[in-house]
């Protein structure tokens, strides 16, 4: 009798976590691989207003993306200056996008036509013009690498509607390769010390992390993207790593967390 009276508790569980789940836009981080490559923050630009996905990927790395988020933000298939890592060549928020000198016209007018009509969109001369490396920000705060042109951080300012603060990430420059943050919470470089991650987390006014993606890999944004309410994630990342992901993003419903919070003693019981 116990033993029918706890199959069919927790069948109730389940089936109510199922029905929360279903019904919130988003709860949890999503796995995805471009060609066999788990650096999908590479080829990928996420934010609350739009994202960017590269030209001639397969349908199923498509899919993905458009399942999650088709009936919120448009999903825009574009290559930057030829490339498909248009996730590294581009910076961006729900206000604007800055894209390389090197962007062709056809393609600055596709993102035109493409995006949202209040979004802006920018070319920039700029030497270090893999932007998505040297620029991190959501949409009210920005950090660059500390030798962006001030013309650059003039231009960023303008267009996508942000404060801007010259930073190192655990003192590595390209701080748009070792962190990521949306206007929820944020994911830095695993050697990040602690007097540097509060430092950061005063001028961003978000709570951070220091962590890893892709089962163990310190190149953060390199294997992730988020915003208020999706992340996506390379293949290999652990589900240890995409736990602290859910939390920090705070991606979760409150029920599935609660459940977990409850189930998460006797798991830790069980395996000690």
């Amino acid at each position: 009798q116990d033993g029918g009276w706890l199959s069919s508790h927790f069948l109730s569980l389940s089936t109510e976590s199922t029905f929360s789940r279903k019904k919130s836009p988003l709860t949890m981080a999503v796995r995805a691989q471009f060609e066999n490559n788990n650096d999908i923050g590479v080829f990928a630009k996420l934010t609350s207003g739009y994202c960017l996905v590269p030209v001639g990927a397969s349908e199923n790395f498509y899919s993905i993306f458009e399942g999650e988020l088709s009936d919120k933000i448009p999903v825009i298939h574009s290559s930057i200056a030829g490339c498909r890592i248009v996730g590294r060549l581009c910076a961006g928020n729900r206000n604007g996008l800055l894209v390389p000198s090197t962007t062709t016209d056809q393609e600055l007018q596709h993102l035109r036509n493409s995006l949202p009509d209040k979004v802006k969109v920018q070319r920039v001369e700029e030497r270090l013009s893999a932007l998505g490396n040297v620029i991190a920000c959501n949409d009210y705060v920005a950090i660059v690498h500390p030798d962006l042109d001030r013309e650059t951080e003039e231009i960023l300012i303008d267009t996508l509607n942000v404060e801007v603060f010259r930073q190192t990430v655990a003192d590595q420059a390209l701080v748009g390769s070792y962190c990521v943050f949306s206007n929820q919470g944020g994911l830095v470089h695993p050697r990040t010390s602690i007097q540097e991650q509060d430092e950061l987390s005063s001028l961003l006014q978000v709570p951070l992390v220091a962590g890893t993606v892709n089962r163990g890999s310190e190149v953060i944004g390199a294997g992730l993207v988020v915003n208020d309410w999706s992340a996506f994630c390379g293949m290999d990342t652990t589900s240890t790593e995409l736990s602290v992901i859910e939390s920090v993003f705070k991606l979760h419903d409150a029920q599935p967390m609660a459940v977990a919070a409850a189930m998460r003693p006797a798991m830790i019981d069980s395996l000690s």
